[in-house]
């Protein structure tokens, strides 16, 4: 959600990860989650502002895509470092290819 001038609005990365999004359609079992659509408001605003964000948020917050859907959106060129290669592997191999589709 977006708040200004006293009204709520959806944002465009939480329409696509929203409970009716693209994202959930092809998704069995997606549930919308509410820190995950606040990570990604926070990263596109980051994206289209220039500037850095830091970001903490627990297991099975979604931080994958939370991070990959507005950066995708936002036709930038990014880094994205992990901590390890296993989270690399699923980046490139799984998360990356079906935001793809």
């Amino acid at each position: 959600m977006i708040r200004g001038s006293g009204i709520a609005r959806r944002s465009p990365v939480s329409e696509l990860l929203g409970a009716s999004g693209p994202v959930a359609k092809a998704l069995p079992g997606y549930e919308e989650r509410p820190g995950q659509l606040e990570m990604a408001n926070i990263v596109l605003r980051a994206l289209n502002k220039g500037e850095h964000a830091v970001v903490e948020a627990g297991t099975g917050t979604g931080k994958s895509l939370a991070y990959l859907v507005p950066i995708i959106y936002s036709g930038k060129t990014v880094i994205v470092s992990t901590a390890n290669k296993a989270l690399q592997e699923q980046l490139i191999r799984k998360d990356i290819p079906f935001l793809q589709q």
